[in-house]
C-alpha cells in the first residue's frame, strides 16, 4: 500500500523531472498547479498567489474561480503572509476570518514561498473533505512550491 509520504516523494520527483530547465514562472506556476491538482485527493482547489503591491494576487491555479485579491491578514492566505508561516485548517468554518471562495471548501492548507529569503507568495490547497491535511502535507508542499523558480539540470549545470 502506497503511503502519504511515498506519494509525496513521487510528486516531488514528477514536479522536478516536469520543471527542469524551464525557468518561465507562468508556465513552470501552471504545470506546478495542475499536477498537484491531479495526483493528491481529495481537492477543489491549487492556487498560487503572487505578494505584490502589499497584497496577494491570483496567479494559475486548478479548481473553480478563486479569489483575485488577498489583503494581507484576511483569510488563511492573507495569515500566511503576516505571519510568513504555514497554516493548515481542518475546519475552514472555525478559522475566524476564513475567505470562502468556494464554498464547496471544507479544509485548507496554505505554505509560504520564498525566493531566497524574500517573501514571494503563497501555494493554497483547499479540500472539500473536513482533515484533509497535516504536517506531512506541510513538509512536502513547502519544499515542492519554490520549484515554481525552476529546476537546474545536472546535466547543464555549468551552463546556467
Amino acid at each position: 500500500m502506497t503511503t502519504k509520504v511515498d506519494k509525496y516523494e513521487l510528486l516531488k520527483q514528477q514536479a522536478e523531472s516536469l520543471l527542469t530547465g524551464e525557468f518561465d514562472l507562468i508556465a513552470n506556476m501552471s504545470n506546478l498547479a495542475s499536477l498537484i491538482f491531479s495526483e493528491l485527493n481529495d481537492l477543489n482547489g491549487t492556487s498560487f498567489y503572487r505578494f505584490k503591491n502589499d497584497e496577494l494576487i491570483l496567479g494559475p491555479f486548478q479548481g473553480k474561480p478563486a479569489c483575485m485579491h488577498i489583503k494581507v491578514g484576511a483569510g488563511v492566505c492573507g495569515t500566511v503572509a503576516k505571519n510568513l508561516t504555514a497554516e493548515i485548517v481542518p475546519d475552514v468554518h472555525k478559522f475566524s476570518g476564513h475567505i470562502a471562495c468556494d464554498s464547496a471548501s471544507k479544509s485548507e492548507i496554505v505554505v509560504p514561498i520564498f525566493k531566497g529569503s524574500r517573501f514571494w507568495g503563497v501555494l493554497d490547497l483547499d479540500s472539500p473533505k473536513y482533515n484533509t491535511f497535516d504536517e506531512i502535507d506541510e513538509k512536502y508542499l513547502s519544499q515542492i512550491a519554490p520549484l515554481i523558480f525552476g529546476v537546474r539540470s545536472k546535466k547543464y549545470e555549468g551552463a546556467y
